[in-house]
């Protein structure tokens, strides 16, 4: 093959991988704005000062005192003709011959727009997902520690493992156990008690991100500490953990959206409430479980709000994400 031909090749292949890792990035980022945009559609509606500052407010359904609701004629035995149903009119609002105001104005009632808002749902996911997360960030990160430092013992081998399998696990498996060993033995529905199965699905992820994270750190760092007196454990909380700490913060974060957008755990420990509460020892509200009950609802103002939660959360999370980021780059600008 002459020089120029094999040059033109490998210009020719380069062209291609290259074409093919955009083309790979584009299939990995689709999904992310399709869902958002999608979400944004069905939920745009719901977007009001109201749905951020209000909480759960009843469908306006028509009651006995309204007009649209015929009072009943009573029986008169004496005059047959009196107790003769009358024909409804034809209706002029485009509603079928013969449907009587009630009926209509319980249609409308079922097909009117969203009433009241979602801040109960936000307040309790930050409350019960951030309660969680503070449970399980102990755990997961002395367990990541244990497994970079120790990672030749066969009891390192047996956690991680277990952390693995863990992490593979429904999540209502989680709130089963929760629901078992907490709810039934208090014999109440709880935040903390939704905390704690959250905090069952964050453990395996910290664990696992900040052992990954921790043996990236170059060893001549950990034969430097060492080399100076210090020993391991000091090493490696004044060393090692500060130099991982952009990557175990990642990890973290991804905790947080694992624990922020489930719902099978909520609902076998917490419930839902329809009011703010900030005892984490009652009922609680939260984005995931107010998206479950209102995608349920037959009100139509009820799934656009459903839509609504949908896309908070989605924007929590991409929020949280992005003041991680920038927050780490910083950590790591000042270092």
């Amino acid at each position: 093959m002459k020089p120029s031909t094999n040059y033109r090749w490998r210009k020719l292949v380069d062209r291609v991988m290259r074409g093919a890792t955009v083309a790979a990035t584009g299939c990995a980022v689709i999904p992310l704005v399709a869902i958002i945009a999608y979400v944004i559609a069905l939920g745009g509606s719901a977007m009001s000062v109201s749905f951020f500052t209000d909480v759960y407010q009843p469908p306006d359904l028509p009651t006995q005192n309204d007009e649209l609701i015929n009072e009943e004629v009573p029986f008169n035995p004496d005059d047959p003709f009196a107790n003769l149903e009358m024909p409804a009119p034809e209706s002029t609002d485009g509603a079928l011959a013969g449907e009587s105001a009630e009926s209509q104005a319980v249609a409308n009632a079922y097909a009117a727009g969203p009433r009241g808002g979602v801040l109960h749902g936000i307040l309790g996911t930050l409350m019960i997902t951030g309660i969680g997360l503070l449970m399980a960030l102990p755990i997961g990160i002395f367990a990541g520690v244990y497994l970079s430092e120790y990672r030749n013992e066969r009891l390192a081998t047996i956690v991680r493992f277990s952390s693995d399998v863990l992490s593979g696990s429904p999540s209502i498996v989680a709130g089963v156990v929760i629901y078992v060993l907490v709810v039934l033995q208090t014999e109440q529905f709880t935040a903390i008690a939704g905390s704690m199965a959250l905090a069952i699905l964050m453990v395996p992820i910290v664990t696992r991100t900040t052992e990954e994270m921790l043996k990236l750190v170059p060893e001549a760092m950990r034969e430097a500490a060492r080399g100076l007196g210090a020993p391991t454990w000091y090493s490696t909380f004044t060393v090692v953990l500060p130099t991982a700490l952009p990557g175990i913060v990642t990890g973290v974060m991804l905790a947080f959206a694992r624990g922020a957008g489930e719902t099978a755990p909520l609902i076998l420990t917490v419930l839902g409430s329809n009011v703010i509460t900030m005892s984490m020892f009652e009922p609680m509200a939260a984005l995931p479980l107010l998206t479950y009950r209102y995608t349920e609802s037959p009100y139509i103002g009820e799934n656009t709000l459903a839509w609504g939660a949908a896309f908070v959360l989605v924007v929590l999370v991409l929020i949280v994400n992005i003041l991680v980021r920038l927050a780490t780059r910083r950590v790591g600008v000042t270092r």
